[in-house]
């Protein structure tokens, strides 16, 4: 139901959104008013005009996304879903930044429905929307080929402030966008030029729009407050396919308050009770009740929502008449969008398992390939590195422009971009993509770990070159501290496999899992397959930890993770030749291991026997696991540049170095 720029009932409709959004901050006393009262223009527009959705379906997969990368106004989306149907009553906004809400103080994906994306860190979110639309387009290239239904018509709609265009984040993603010719992606950019500190022309004086026309895209500069412009400025935007859109929308932060509009007062603090009063009554708002809606605004947002209701309903309808015309396409399509991975993923890895002696990254590029031909959603690729992570599924074309039906990705030089476009892969709810690199660099892509963690993304990190043993590179290249601080971030399994075996378990894990994300910590070096002789309780890699060797009652315990196994076992053998009996343990992913529980910690590790461990990276993680008269060996410093060969000798990493510490410790 289009409603012009100068009814009263869009008017009526702009205030209500702005007053829900100010009168919740004002009874939190924190929160960020300004970007909700001078984005409600554009919002309103966008959802009462042009997003496709249902509150009834919040899950339909050929929805529009609205991706509120500006975070910190999350009011503004509260509002929205509250006026449109979803499920967050009335009491959720006036509860808005308390304990155990639906409202928290930036939109946290998976816990307010109707929130597509987890955002806050800026430019995260239209990273997120990059990755939807890609997903969105690969759908379309895999299933729109009727000619009569095709079942992903989904736009991508993205609200971005001004510190969202200033992180390189967005910079990287919208590079990648226009190089792909993403046109069902719209970024619309609230132009308000403040920030927290004050105006934007302290820090940044470019022309975003001249930038984002050399990114290839298609760009308009209109009045944010001016509904006809707005959404004139939209059709143009859904109507251009070749090219993703910016509009650059010029607004006014606090729009409508007396004394904050304008000002960085309004970005991050309550108006103030005199000034949430005085701007009501600049407006026509009735100052009392706080969180009121009016009953025509009510009604205007119900039609729209039935309006998307029958949209859904004759979507399903034909959606079940194109599964009846195409089952071939309709099996392809449960196995991306429904049944992604095989119930049975593990035995399947495992029975192709590598075997030989080899570098973990050249295992990880044999295991991925068993599983792409058993997971028809796995997708990915590497920032520039493929030839060295091996992420290759090699019986499948890269997607380029216009070719969105292969599997592989090149992300170009963009860690931390990948990181949030897989990131927006996952909240799109299809495919299930990977991302890789050298583990160094995923430094560069932690904020978009973090919050896949953090969301409940099951993303997937190939990290290989995973410590000093990259050798000549030096030690810009070489990891220390990165699998520990990996470690550190909750919900994040990080798995460092010792060779085939634990590859193929690794990469398993990492498929079957649901409720967060994995990362594989592979060797630049090759190493040798691992003879295991346990036939126990505790000989199941899949654990996270397994007794590799040993019947349980040793002299001590020596632990080890990934390509250090090989050497734990091999000075199990020489001090077994000077009578000392060493039970050696296996621990590919402490996060799994630890879910096991007492027992079977106490069962690899038994009260009163010492334990070592070893591990190329930092040894304080391994503290806690050692006790005060343990062992750690490992590395505290920097590496060098040399030889992988010379550095495992200088810094104590060959079978003869270990055997003596352990030796001289015992």
């Amino acid at each position: 139901m289009p409603v012009a720029q100068d009814s009263e009932l869009s008017l009526q409709a702009v205030n209500t959104i702005k007053f829900l959004a100010a009168d919740a901050v004002q009874k939190a006393n924190s929160g960020h008013p300004g970007l909700p009262m001078g984005a409600a223009d554009i919002a309103f527009v966008l959802w009462n005009r042009f997003l496709r959705y249902d509150p009834q379906a919040p899950d339909w997969i050929d929805r529009d996304r609205f991706v509120l990368s500006a975070g910190h106004g999350c009011m503004l989306l509260y509002a929205l879903l509250h006026l449109s149907g979803y499920d967050l009553p009335l009491s959720e906004i006036e509860n808005f930044r308390q304990w155990d809400s639906k409202t928290p103080g930036h939109p946290e994906f998976g816990h307010t429905v109707g929130v597509e994306a987890t955002t806050g860190p800026l430019g995260q979110g239209i990273g997120n929307g990059v990755g939807m639309a890609l997903a969105s387009r690969m759908l379309a290239g895999r299933f729109n080929r009727d000619g009569d239904f095709d079942p992903i018509s989904q736009r991508v709609f993205v609200l971005a402030s001004d510190g969202d265009v200033m992180e390189g984040v967005s910079g990287e993603a919208s590079s990648l966008a226009g190089h792909l010719g993403l046109g069902n992606l719209v970024v619309m950019y609230d132009d308000n030029r403040i920030t927290i500190e004050g105006e934007t022309g302290l820090a940044f004086s470019e022309d975003v729009g001249q930038r984002y026309r050399s990114y290839g895209w298609h760009v308009q500069q209109i009045d944010g407050h001016d509904h006809e412009a707005i959404a004139r400025a939209l059709e143009m935007a859904v109507g251009e396919q070749e090219r993703p859109s910016m509009i650059v929308c010029r607004t006014h932060i606090a729009h409508g308050s007396p004394n904050k509009q304008d000002t960085a007062a309004s970005h991050g603090a309550p108006l103030g009770e005199e000034e949430l009063k005085a701007t009501k009554q600049a407006l026509g708002w009735p100052t009392e009740p706080a969180f009121r809606i009016p009953g025509d605004v009510r009604a205007l947002f119900e039609i729209r929502a039935k309006d998307g209701t029958r949209a859904r309903m004759a979507w399903d309808e034909k959606l079940a008449a194109w599964r009846d015309r195409h089952p071939d396409l309709a099996r392809d399509w449960d196995a991306i969008c429904t049944d992604k991975v095989p119930a049975d993923i593990t035995e399947r890895l495992v029975a192709e398992a590598p075997s030989d002696d080899a570098a973990t990254r050249a295992h990880g590029g044999k295991v991925l390939q068993v599983a792409a031909r058993h997971v028809p959603a796995l997708v990915g690729g590497s920032a520039d590195l493929e030839p060295s992570n091996k992420t290759r599924i090699k019986d499948s074309p890269s997607v380029a422009k216009g070719e969105y039906a292969g599997r592989n990705f090149h992300f170009g030089v963009r860690e931390h971009a990948m990181g949030a476009i897989v990131n927006g892969m996952l909240y799109h709810g299809t495919f299930r993509p990977y991302a890789g690199t050298f583990l160094i660099f995923s430094d560069y892509m932690r904020p978009s770990i973090r919050l896949a963690a953090l969301a409940g993304l099951p993303a997937i990190y190939v990290f290989t070159h995973d410590s000093f043993f990259v050798g000549e590179d030096g030690p810009t290249h070489e990891p220390i501290e990165q699998t520990a601080s990996l470690r550190l971030i909750p919900n994040l399994h990080v798995h460092r496999p010792a060779d085939g075996l634990e590859t193929a378990l690794a990469w398993a894990a990492a498929l079957k899992r649901s409720e967060g994300p994995t990362a594989l910590l592979l060797t630049r070096q090759k190493v040798p397959a691992i003879r295991r002789e346990s036939e126990g309780e505790f000989a199941d890699p899949a654990s996270g930890a397994y007794r590799v060797v040993g019947d349980g009652d040793g002299d001590a315990v020596v632990a080890a993770t990934g390509s250090e196994l090989h050497l734990a076992l091999a000075a199990r053998e020489a001090l077994a030749r000077e009578g000392k009996r060493l039970d050696v343990v296996s621990i590919p992913c402490m996060e799994l291991f630890e879910e096991q529980g007492t027992a079977y910690h106490d069962a690899l590790f038994p009260a009163g026997v010492p334990v070592a461990t070893i591990e190329a990276g930092r040894t304080d993680p391994w503290k806690a696991l050692a006790g005060r008269d343990g062992l750690t060996i490992g590395i505290d410093r920097f590496g060098a540049s040399a030889p992988a060969s010379d550095l495992a000798e200088q810094f104590g990493f060959t079978a003869d170095s270990v055997t003596r510490r352990i030796r001289e410790w015992l």
